[in-house]
Parts: C-alpha cells; structure tokens; sequence
C-alpha cells in the first residue's frame, strides 16, 4: 500500500485512473517520478489552455515573488489587482461586441462563482426558482449540486433541488423536440406547476454532459425567452471559455449577451484557484461584504490571469485555435468514425468527445482511456456513464504533438477492438 492508499481519502478520483506519480510538466507533456511522459488531453479539467508552465507567464509570477509582492489581499485594492482588472477590460469587455460587466472575484473555485451567481438572481428577481439544464454540471457545492443534472453526484447531497427544475437540452431524442418552446409552454400555462424562475443557467457546450454543443439558433432563442419572461439568464463559461472554443467567451458565436457570466478554471493562466462573476452593471446591488469568501483575492492569479490576457493578445491565439480544431474535427471524422458506425464525434474549438455509448458495454470508454494512458496519453471520460472520450488539450499544445495524441487513440480503439 502506497502512501496515498495509505492516508488520502477513498474520494480520490483521477489518480485512480492515472495510477502514476506524476513529477513535473511542460507545456503539453507531464513527466512521472518513473520516467514515463504522457500527452496531457487533460489540461487539468481545463484550468491549464496555456499549457503547465508555460514561459511568459511563469516569468510574470516569479518575478512578482522576487519582488515580496502581496500574495493574500482578500478584496482590498493591491496592484496586481488593478494591472488585472485593467487588461481584463481592456482586452476582454471592451472588444467584445455590447459587453458591459463588472467583476465580482469570487471564492477560488468555480464553484463558488455559480453559487454567487444564484444568489445575486434571486435577489434580485425576489424569486427562488431555478431552471438548468438535463446533462448540466455547475460544481460541487449545495447550490451548484442542485443545479447539476448527475444524480449519482448529488446523491450524497439530500434536498438540494428544491426550486430547481431541470429543462431539456437539445441533444439525442430532444434534438428534434422544440425544447425552447416546451419552456415557453410551461411558462405560459398557469396549471404547469413551475412557477416564473429567478434565472436560467446553461453551458453553450456541455463539457461534462458528453460534448454536447448547443446549436446558435438555440442559444438565440433562449436569450429571447428570457428577456419575454423577465428571467435573468447566466452563462457557465467555467470550462469552455477562455478561448476554449475559439473566442474568447463561448457565447459570442451566438452574438448575445447573458446577464451574468461565470468563470473559472483557465482564466489565472496558470493553474491558480480564481473566479470571477461577470455582473451588468444594473444588476449590482449587492451590500459590501454580503458575498465574500478569504480568498477571493488570489494575488498569483491576478498576476498569471494578467500575463495569460497579454499572451491571448500577442499570440493571435484565437486563429490557432481554429486551426487545431480544423485538424482534430477532420481527424476524428476521418480516422476514429469509420472504424465502426456506432461511434459519434461531437465537438467545437479544442473540446471535443468520442461517443462510444453504444460500441460494446459501458466499460469500453473506460477501456480505452486506460489503454491511451499505457500507451502515453492522459485522457477522461464524461457524459452519461462516461462513455464519451473528452478530448482536452491545452490550447498552446504544439501541432506534432495534438497529432501524436490522436494517433494514440486511434491505436487505442484498434488494440481495445482487437481483443
């Protein structure tokens, strides 16, 4: 028995399927203790777009600790604070098309962004209810839990749903149900039972749903219904913006505007614990100190969230962006859909997933992540019973690698198939 079998939790959960004690990493590479190097299709859930230790910004940050500057400022003004919230408005809010936010920094999980967000809602709306989406994911915490449609994830967490109510997304047997008009229905109809809810939350692409890309059409729509209806609308950008799709927030292929925006995950640059809440300025009218959290002020991710925005900006990184997703798309269309008919590619930007649901039983997809990781390649699954493979890499991973990994899985499928 090893040290971590030894002391750490039975609620581990990567290391279970990543059984290696890893040691250090670059860009897209992560080296073991034992020598062994792994292609990370990972990208740590999606906190690391720019990669594990990527130069520029890991220069900003050492050199900001060479300096004895602040590292904990709970939400007092610092100046690694300001250089922030000046380039993030800068590049982000003022060259995006309508945008207009201010910036609640949260506690250090995305978690505690959602949480902040349902809050603020019904405040503001004087109303409880919430609708999300089937097939949603929004955190781990009380409120994020009721809110995310995995109930084998919210079992531990009893009554969490109370003033929830869970809306179909369009994807498998709903993609051909008007699920815009079936909300539009129930909201309508005085005899439906669910009452006018304070916000609607969604994901533009459903990351841990199985890569469910929502179509623009759809997200039009809903933006429409809640402006009918008077409902807020608040957007889950956690894992699927910082460019993740492209542009910079995953809504902007939609041409809309949410009332609120969630982030997490990339946008420390680095890997650092940072939320942010993106608030329209009428709909803030929290009291000082009403939502707080002790770290909400992250120095370190101020400082790498900084350097990661510079980047985004020098590197053209949006274009490359769409040449990886050129490559991956017609990959997998061309290289993983052919090898049996029941496979299905889902995908957008450098998010996409390998639908296996219906090749073999449910533990295939589980065969195969384990079978890339052999052959050097860290990779997850997700969706419903994890039988979608997610394809997540860094966004700066260089081209020769992306295509190494591919073939890795396309190794993979053969090796597992063969048996």
């Amino acid at each position: 028995m090893n040290i971590f079998e030894q002391c750490e939790s039975k609620v581990r959960s990567y290391c279970r399927n990543f059984p290696a004690v890893l040691h250090r990493a670059k860009g897209s590479i992560i080296y073991s203790e034992s020598g062994e190097e792994y292609i990370d299709f990972f990208a740590g859930a999606g906190a690391l777009n720019y990669g594990h230790n990527h130069d520029y910004i890991k220069q900003k940050v050492m050199s900001y600790l060479d300096a004895d500057g602040i590292a904990h400022g709970l939400d007092m003004y610092t100046s690694a604070k300001e250089k922030f919230l000046v380039k993030f408005n800068e590049i982000i809010i003022l060259n995006t098309k309508q945008l207009d936010y201010r910036i609640q920094f949260c506690g250090p999980t995305g978690t505690n962004a959602v949480e902040a967000a349902l809050k603020l809602a019904r405040k503001i709306k004087k109303r409880p209810g919430i609708f999300s989406f089937m097939g949603a994911y929004h955190g781990m915490t009380l409120g994020s839990l009721s809110i995310t449609g995995n109930t084998a994830i919210r079992s531990g967490a009893i009554g969490t749903s109370n003033s929830v109510t869970f809306m179909p997304y369009p994807y498998g047997f709903m993609e051909s149900f008007d699920t815009i008009e079936f909300m539009e229905s129930v909201l309508n109809d005085v005899n439906s039972g669910i009452e006018k809810p304070a916000a609607i939350i969604f994901e533009t692409v459903q990351a841990e749903g199985g890569i469910i890309v929502a179509p623009i059409e759809w997200i039009q729509r809903l933006r429409k219904l809640c402006d009918k209806h008077e409902i807020l609308l608040i957007c889950d950008d956690i894992q699927v913006g910082c460019g993740r799709t492209g542009s910079f927030f995953s809504f902007e292929r939609a041409d809309i505007v949410p009332d609120m925006i969630v982030l997490s995950k990339s946008i420390s640059g680095y890997g650092f614990p940072m939320s942010l809440l993106l608030i329209k300025p009428e709909l803030d009218i929290w009291e000082p100190g009403e939502h707080t959290g002790t770290f909400r002020g992250n120095q370190l991710a101020f400082v790498g969230g900084t350097a990661a925005l510079e980047y985004r900006e020098s590197s053209n990184l949006e274009q490359d962006v769409k040449v990886k997703e050129s490559f991956l798309k017609h990959f997998l269309i061309e290289n993983i859909a052919p090898i049996n008919e029941n496979i299905k590619i889902r995908g957008i930007g450098m998010i996409w997933g390998i639908d296996v649901a219906n090749l073999g039983d449910s533990s295939f997809a589980k065969e195969l992540t384990s079978r890339c990781f052999e052959l050097g390649l860290i990779i997850e699954t997700v969706g419903r019973n994890d039988t979608v493979i997610k394809i997540l890499p860094p966004l700066t991973i260089e081209m020769a690698t992306l295509q190494k990994g591919c073939l890795i899985i396309k190794q993979a499928f053969e090796d597992c198939l063969s048996k």
